[in-house]
């Protein structure tokens, strides 16, 4: 509820794209700064306690925004700061959510178990959310969809928190703990020595950077050029939902199907195409076609990408690589939105797309030679090597 409430408060405050592009920049920014630590702290302590106590934190967080906006007192910069904060709290959150999955299921069954995490996921984070967050922002109170999101916070803290188990990455018994930078560049040379992770990595963070620097402006994109209302800016968001449900039921069969490489390239191509179309378009109908079938590839490529790092790296070492491979793939949202920002006050809010399309194009010729079936199998076959 919050990702489509947060904007339109935004843009309930100013017409202006860099300062609402700002908001999902601090939202974004922690990955830039602080995932190489989080990982670090994931391989430390149990997962579970990082994952319960995050999201309390993050319940407390939300619910003074939404007094904040019953009194009437945000800003701009209170909700870039707010953002900052539950940005910061996802880094550790996410990376540790993670590095705890290979505990609870085996690597054979990764992609299947990631397929349906997702499946659940994006039916409450996507399909149902947006909607509803629009639908008490507009017509409730614009307060509501805030609340509501932090009672979510407190009933995610619940759930994990009611998990049995130890979840601590594995240590040597007479292994001294070592200095957390030390940990770092453990995970940093770790991943920079996989040519094939990397290299996804790199990819990741250039289609983050041009989906974020869309994203960012996507709610004047959608209001203004399309001309939709708040509970259309909603049922857009929904829209991406459809198609990545979808994409959780195919991704294991296309996967299968094409290989894992093909598949990953043929869904850089096809989002690069998706880009094209809706800079070209000024019908929503077809611009929420474009965005369930870009949600779908998008789930196609989180899948294999994610089990496959479960599958190839080693436990002890999963925090630390993953925070590695997000700070590439997701440190450059922040980039990217302040990018989608200025590029939309220059040259206009679809010229975001028209970069975007174009880049992608190019990535896929790029990188054909080293993300296919044939080098996946050889990374998973060889399995975790420390």
């Amino acid at each position: 509820m919050r990702e489509a409430a947060l904007p339109l408060l935004a843009a309930s405050l100013t017409r202006d794209p860099g300062a609402v592009a700002a908001v999902t920049f601090a939202g974004r920014l922690p990955w830039l700064l602080f995932s190489l630590v989080s990982g670090a702290v994931v391989d430390r302590v149990d997962r579970r306690r990082v994952m319960w106590q995050v999201d309390t934190g993050r319940a407390l967080v939300v619910t003074a925004l939404a007094a904040a906006v019953l009194l009437d007192a945000t800003s701009i910069p209170l909700l870039v700061l707010f953002a900052f904060v539950l940005g910061t709290g996802e880094t550790l959150f996410d990376n540790a959510a993670q590095a705890l999955m290979p505990s609870v299921v085996s690597r054979e069954r990764l992609e299947e178990a990631n397929s349906r995490l997702f499946a659940i996921q994006i039916s409450s984070q996507e399909f149902v959310g947006p909607p509803v967050g629009s639908f008490l922002f507009g017509v409730v109170a614009v307060s509501a969809p805030f609340f509501v999101d932090a009672g979510s916070f407190f009933a995610a803290a619940a759930l994990v928190l009611a998990m049995k188990g130890i979840y601590r990455a594995p240590r040597r018994a007479t292994e001294e703990q070592p200095r957390l930078g030390t940990e770092i560049a453990q995970g940093l040379r770790w991943l920079w020595h996989h040519r094939l992770l990397r290299t996804l990595a790199i990819m990741l963070g250039v289609w983050n950077l041009l989906t974020t620097a869309s994203a960012a402006v996507f709610v004047l994109f959608a209001t203004a050029d399309l001309h939709v209302s708040k509970a259309g800016y909603g049922l857009l968001f929904s829209a991406g939902a459809v198609g990545s449900i979808v994409g959780t039921v195919l991704a294991t069969r296309i996967s299968r199907r094409l290989g894992p490489g093909t598949a990953l390239l043929t869904a850089v191509v096809v989002s690069g195409v998706l880009d094209l179309v809706v800079a070209s378009t000024s019908n929503a109908y077809l611009v929420g076609v474009c965005g369930a079938l870009g949600s779908l590839v998008g789930i196609v490529w989180n899948v294999i990408t994610v089990s496959l790092r479960q599958a190839i790296i080693p436990d002890e070492l999963l925090g630390r690589v993953n925070s590695v491979y997000r700070f590439l793939g997701w440190g450059m949202m922040p980039v990217g939105a302040a990018l989608g920002g200025a590029i939309a006050t220059a040259f206009g809010l679809r010229a975001t797309y028209w970069v975007g399309g174009v880049v992608l194009l190019a990535m896929a010729v790029v990188t054909f030679r080293i993300v296919n079936n044939k080098t996946i199998a050889q990374a998973r076959a060889a399995g975790p090597v420390t």
